[in-house]
Formats: C-alpha cells, structure tokens, sequence
C-alpha cells in the first residue's frame, strides 16, 4: 500500500492526517500551542512550537496507524497565511513569529502604499496593503527592531518553517507567497519593483515552487524525531484557504466555496488571472500550477449567529444540552419557521467592520426594518440571510470580474446547517453542496504530495480521484426571487449609512 501525510498548521494547533491513496483518514493527531499578545492588537507564537506540534503529530499519526512507514509516499503541508518568520545565519529563530491577524502594522502599511503607489501595489500584489500580510510585518521589524532585522537572513512563513525542519531547505510556494504582498501575482515570482521599492533584500526570500513541486526531502536529523523515512519527498504544499480548495475539489473554472466559519469565504476558481482595481477581494496563485483564485471575505459570518446565540439563546442551549444536540440544530429548526425576508426585517452582519465589498473598519450591525411583530425567531431568521446576503456581495464582487460560478461547495460549521446551504443556494441561484470528507486542508496538501511523487498525474486528476461530495440542494426558483427583492434592498442600506457609520465611530 501507498500512502500520504497531509500536516495542516492552524492558529490553535497543526494537526497531521494520515490517508490511503484514495483520501481515506487512518489516523489523525492534533497537537496544541499558545498564542502570545504582548500588547492590545498584536499575536505572535513560536516557530518551535509548531515543529514540535509537527513533529510529534507525524509520529503520533505513524504509530496509531501501524503503517509501515516506508509506505510513505510524500508529504505536503498546508498552514496559517501571512505570518513572518525570521531565522539568522546559522537557521535559529530571531523573535516570536508575528502572525496573521496581528494589527499592529497600520503605519508600515501607509509607508508600503506610499512607496509602492496603491494603484502599482494592486496591479503586482493584487492587494492594496494590509495589516495582516506579511510586508507590513517586515517593514514594522525593520522601523522597530533594527538590530534584529540586521540579524536576519532568511524570512519564511510558518508552513515553510517547518519545511525547512523537515528538508533543511529554504522553500515557498506561490498560493502562501501571495499573501506576503512581495509577489507578482500574476507573474508567480517574487517582485523586483515591490522589494526594491521597500528596500528588502531579495536574498532573505525562499525560493519560489508551484504548490504540487518536491521541494525537498525528509533529513535523518527530521526523519529521528518524526518517525518518516530520510528522502521522503516533501512538496510545496499551500496556503490554508488554497489547501482547502484542493481538498473540496475546488480546482476547476465555475466551481466556488462558501465558508461559513467565524468569518466567511467565498472562494472562487479561476485558470485567468483577474485582479479587483478596488481591492475588495483577494486575488492568490492557487495550488494548481498557471492558475489563480479570487476571494471575499465576511468579518463576522457565522460569527453574527454566535453572538446572537450567547446572548438571546439561552434556553436553546439549555434544551440542546439536555437533549444531546446541537444549539444550532435547534436554532435552525425555529430560523425555520419564519418566511423568507422574516417579515420585512433586515440584518447587516458589520459587528466587526467589513472587508469585502466595502473595507470599512467603522461600519456596525443594524436591524434594519424592526417592529412590535417581531420575535426572536423573526431576528435569529434576519440574522442568518444577513449573512448570505454578505456573501452574496462577495459572489458580485467575483462575477464583475469575469469570474464564472456554476457550482457552490458549502464549508465551515455553517455549511452543516441545511436551512442555511437551502438559503446559499436561492440566494447565489446555483446548486450547494458538500463534500464527503471533513479534512479540507489536510487532504488537500497530501493530495499535492501525490500528484508531486507521481501517484496522480495532475491535482485535477487526483481530486478527482479522492474527492466525494454529497447530494447537491437546488436553488427553488420561487425562493430565489423573493430573496432578490430583500437582496436589492441590502445593498442599499450600507451606503445609506456610511456616513453616520464614521460619525459614530468619531464620537468621543
């Protein structure tokens, strides 16, 4: 038998699978690390950390299975975007890893838009600056620890970390690389204009792979601690989001995931590069070689139902606890009751600003429409199309740009809900559905490992091959056309508002 690892570093802890060639889980481990926030906004953890959370999951994953572990075929790793990681000469570690969602960077990412030109930065990075991407890191280390970035000589993200523990090689990918704002996405290299633009030396940089590449192999030092075999193949691998794709099927133009998590994704597959000139959506190389993908981003998805299920649901969870369910599956059953548009009454999912499609950090949720007929059932019903709504001002965002969505996979916790995949599907007019397998990113990376040591000739073919999903929900045309009329109405209220939003938010 031949089989494949697939090691996923997450912000909470890197968990490693271990699969048959046909994407079937033998054994999985998650091993857990902290998060240090020194100040108000900022995140760091330590690369150590994740090696060893890598290390023992692989050998605990080895162990658990009773494979023989020359039965390895290859290994690829999937991981958390954007963090910076700096190593001196010698290969230690100089600082804690400053990672994504650290917001520290507000002044370094005006520096970067001035020196760069926000028009020339979108054009190359497919972004305008931001906090969380890696070029404001640096930049911040440069202007506020020079006697550490003097000491710097190789600057890697986390996932490419532990590549370099495992393969001793200074190595990245091209989805993970465009999250660090130096690469010309459209060009899949490293950008001589950005980095000499913001003075950063291009020597300090991984070379660059397509994701299904070896990048290197397992060393005897990595082979002693994790239990794989010295020469293993270790390949590119991917970014999370860009992971995830592949472990959905999400590797062909017309087919999009929605993630209805914390925040929401909508990820959209694309074989032409095309790039927002606003800068509303995400524009990556993704893990299939010569192709791209596009993405938006909702704050606070499935966050609205959360805050609303902490604070107006307590007999729910009382009575779920009770019965051994789920809050949400009764939560769901009552969302039902309601009609669409839950009788004129309208919810804007801003309670922690908005990314896509209006980057505003002032804007804050509303219920817009509310009356002395409304109960709880009617808000918890406005808060979940809210949500959709939201996404769906992602899926315009991607269409204007040329980018064709016929099939939607639903992900994340609140792609388990049916009402909620029913409302995706009358709202984006398309069929939903989901995938058989809960590994995502996991099985994503180790079907790369595949198609890199030659067990599937192509990602496409290997998708093909492992990926299963489960009986699509139609859109019901009637459904649709409801939904419209309330839709076209939530598109009006954020710039109604937009103006009382800063006002708000300058009030001392």
């Amino acid at each position: 038998m031949a089989y494949l690892i697939g090691v996923d570093l997450g912000t909470s802890g890197t968990k490693t699978v271990l699969f048959d060639i046909s994407g079937n889980p033998l054994a999985s481990k998650t091993i857990e690390y902290p998060l240090y926030q020194p100040h108000n906004g900022w995140a760091e953890q330590d690369p150590l950390d994740w090696w060893h959370a890598a290390a023992g999951s692989m050998k605990a994953v080895i162990a658990q299975s009773g494979v023989n572990p020359k039965d390895i075929k290859g290994i690829g790793i999937s991981g958390q975007m954007h963090g910076l990681v700096m190593l001196d000469k010698g290969g230690n570690v100089l600082r804690k890893s400053i990672i994504w969602c650290d917001q520290r960077t507000a002044k370094e990412c005006e520096e970067i838009t001035a020196k760069v030109g926000a028009q020339k930065l979108i054009e190359i990075t497919a972004n305008p600056a931001l906090t969380g991407f890696t070029a404001s890191k640096i930049m911040w280390v440069k202007n506020n620890e020079p006697e550490i970035y003097a000491k710097c000589a190789h600057i890697l993200l986390p996932k490419d970390y532990v590549r370099y523990m495992l393969t001793g090689e200074f190595a990245t990918e091209v989805s993970d690389a465009s999250g660090m704002q130096l690469l010309d996405v459209p060009k899949r290299c490293w950008s001589d204009e950005v980095l000499s633009k913001l003075g950063i030396d291009k020597a300090l940089l991984a070379k660059v792979y397509e994701s299904p590449e070896v990048t290197g192999t397992v060393t005897a030092q990595a082979a002693e601690l994790t239990g794989i075999p010295a020469g293993t193949p270790v390949v590119g691998g991917a970014g999370d989001n860009a992971a995830a794709a592949v472990g959905t099927g999400t590797v062909k133009d017309g087919i999009a995931f929605t993630t209805i998590g914390t925040s929401g994704v909508v990820f959209a597959h694309t074989s032409n590069v095309s790039i927002d000139p606003k800068g509303r959506v995400h524009t990556f190389c993704c893990a299939v070689p010569g192709a791209w993908h596009v993405m938006g981003v909702t704050q606070a998805a499935g966050l609205s139902l959360k805050w609303f299920r902490d604070n107006f649901c307590h007999d729910e969870m009382v009575t779920a606890q009770g019965m051994g369910k789920d809050p949400y599956y009764l939560m769901d059953k009552q969302a039902e009751r309601i009609p669409i548009g839950a009788d004129h009454l309208l919810y804007l999912p801003y309670l922690m600003g908005e990314r896509t499609p209006h980057l505003d950090p002032d804007c804050r949720g509303v219920f817009f429409g509310l009356s002395a007929m409304h109960t709880r059932q009617h808000l918890l019903r406005a808060v979940m199309e809210g949500v959709v709504y939201s996404q769906r001002d992602s899926v315009e965002v991607l269409r204007g740009m040329g980018v064709q969505i016929k099939d939607m996979l639903a992900c994340g916790g609140g792609g388990s809900s049916p009402l909620w995949r029913q409302m995706l599907a009358d709202v984006f007019s398309c069929p939903v559905k989901t995938v058989a397998s809960k590994e995502g990113p996991a099985l994503g990376v180790a079907i790369l490992a595949g198609v890199g040591t030659g067990v599937f000739k192509s990602v496409e073919e290997g998708c093909a091959a492992v990926i299963r999903t489960n009986e699509p929900q139609q859109p019901v045309a009637a459904n649709t056309a409801q939904y419209e009329k309330y839709y076209k109405l939530y598109t009006e209220l954020y710039p109604a508002l937009k103006s009382s939003y800063k006002a708000l938010a300058e009030i001392k």
